[in-house]
């Protein structure tokens, strides 16, 4: 079986670019950025001060925030859809 060529998708994300490696479709890499790009953008704007790495950092802990929270919800739907039956 032949590997599946990698795509590579050069995306903006807080004004630079970035060149993504990866299995997904452009559709999927430039939705991944834009939101990442928004979340930045949110962060950056109610604390004006934070350099690029700090705000990168606070950016990535909103997003795990967002997903464990997303994570645990989907747990607590599944066990409740588990009782029903």
């Amino acid at each position: 079986m032949a590997k599946e060529e990698k795509s590579r998708i050069t995306v903006e994300i807080h004004n630079k670019s970035y060149t993504i490696v990866g299995d997904e479709s452009e559709e999927h890499v430039r939705l991944v950025a834009d939101l990442v790009d928004q979340k930045m953008s949110e962060i950056r704007q109610s604390n004006r001060h934070l350099d690029t790495t700090r705000l990168a950092v606070l950016t990535a802990v909103n997003t795990m925030n967002d997903y464990l929270k997303l994570k645990e919800d989907y747990a607590t739907l599944l066990g409740s859809l588990k009782k029903e039956e």
